[in-house]
């Protein structure tokens, strides 16, 4: 079995992707559109993508991609702690650092402590977490500075000269795993989740109302609403919806006929169950 994950290798991806498929052959992708069109063409069993950082919000990317294949079903959600520390090829003063290297997620979710203690650093972002760490290992003599995991400073040799250094203690990841439907098996978890892609009408006063109200009266609860652009032109987008699956699933797909019978289109990701990781990952971290 082959599953795909948005990597490098050791990214918290990779992290999620080992939580469900810990014996299976795994590929590293550079990218979540390139990794979700081999999943569509049959040359991947699974595929493992981000989909939203507690402090940073959505990965339009994992959105987007999968709005435009409606042949995937999400068939599991993986929440990951994330903790991010600052790494240095030996010990040397912070006030001594003059580059900070991270994902651009990394950075962005260790601001606060990157503003108050390293403000004379430069920031720069690059592909992943693990090239970060690559990049100081090779460069002992650089007054730089990785922000990756403890395991990151483990596998480079690094010193660890700031722990967890993120913004906020519950930083955390969501991840979806992906599947085409003749893949899927059955599971029999009881499913938490469910997310719809939902395009309105075009010029209806009101619709998004309709919409939510057949939600509403029916007492089914949304634990997320967004909004994302179709691409077409200025103003018009599609709707993700999050429903808690703690209603009669007859419910759900009443609602769902009745905002088709509205004349809004309705794509089902499915209904999934959730694994909520509690430790830190063991391996390093990308995106």
């Amino acid at each position: 079995m082959k599953v795909g994950y948005l990597g490098p290798q050791r990214s918290f991806t990779y992290q999620a992707a080992g939580t469900s498929f810990a014996t299976e052959d795994l590929v590293a992708y550079p990218s979540i559109p390139t990794c979700l069109k081999d999943l569509e063409a049959g040359f991947l069993d699974f595929g493992v993508v981000p989909l939203e950082n507690s402090l940073e919000g959505s990965v339009h990317a994992t959105i987007d991609s999968l709005f435009h294949r409606p042949g995937l079903q999400v068939v599991r959600e993986i929440i990951l702690p994330i903790k991010q520390q600052l790494l240095t090829a030996k010990e040397r003063p912070l006030s001594e650092i003059r580059r900070v290297l991270s994902h651009p997620q990394a950075l962005a979710q260790s601001q606060a402590f990157l503003e108050e203690y390293l403000p004379q650093a430069q920031l720069e972002a690059v592909a992943s977490t693990t090239h970060a760490a690559q990049y100081v290992q090779i460069h002992p003599e650089e007054a730089v500075a990785a922000i990756a995991s403890k395991d990151a400073a483990g596998h480079y040799g690094l010193t660890i000269a700031q722990q967890d250094i993120q913004d906020n203690a519950g930083n955390q990841t969501r991840f979806w795993v992906v599947a085409r439907p003749d893949r899927m098996k059955q599971s029999f978890e009881p499913a938490v989740k469910q997310t719809l892609l939902l395009t309105l009408p075009s010029n209806q006063p009101g619709a998004l109302y309709q919409v939510l109200q057949a939600f509403g009266w029916r007492k089914i609860d949304l634990s997320k609403i967004e909004s994302r652009p179709l691409k077409t032109s200025l103003g018009e987008y599609f709707f993700v919806v999050d429903l808690v699956c703690d209603k009669d699933p007859l419910l759900i797909a009443n609602a769902i006929t009745e905002i088709q019978l509205l004349g809004a289109t309705v794509q089902n990701l499915g209904a999934y169950p959730i694994t909520l990781v509690t430790e830190e990952p063991r391996e390093d971290a990308g995106l």
